[in-house]
């Protein structure tokens, strides 16, 4: 069975608008902070293994402007 009451300390807003959002954001903000930004390098295709793509993923992409051609 599952608990379908929310405890929250404003009135939970169920539809979900782009202001309740915000405020939302607003609020957890500070109590999330962010991490250090991490460079990341760029790996070499040979170190990069038992990575397999469905055929029909491959053709998506392959068709895709930014990444197949």
């Amino acid at each position: 069975m599952t608990n379908l009451k929310v405890h929250a300390p404003s009135p939970a807003d169920l539809d979900g608008d782009l202001a309740s959002l915000r405020g939302d954001g607003a609020r957890m903000a500070r109590h999330w902070a962010a991490p250090e930004k991490i460079a990341s390098r760029p790996v070499s295709p040979s170190l990069i293994l038992g990575v397999t793509v469905p055929a029909t993923s491959a053709r998506l992409l392959e068709a895709m402007p930014d990444y197949g051609n």
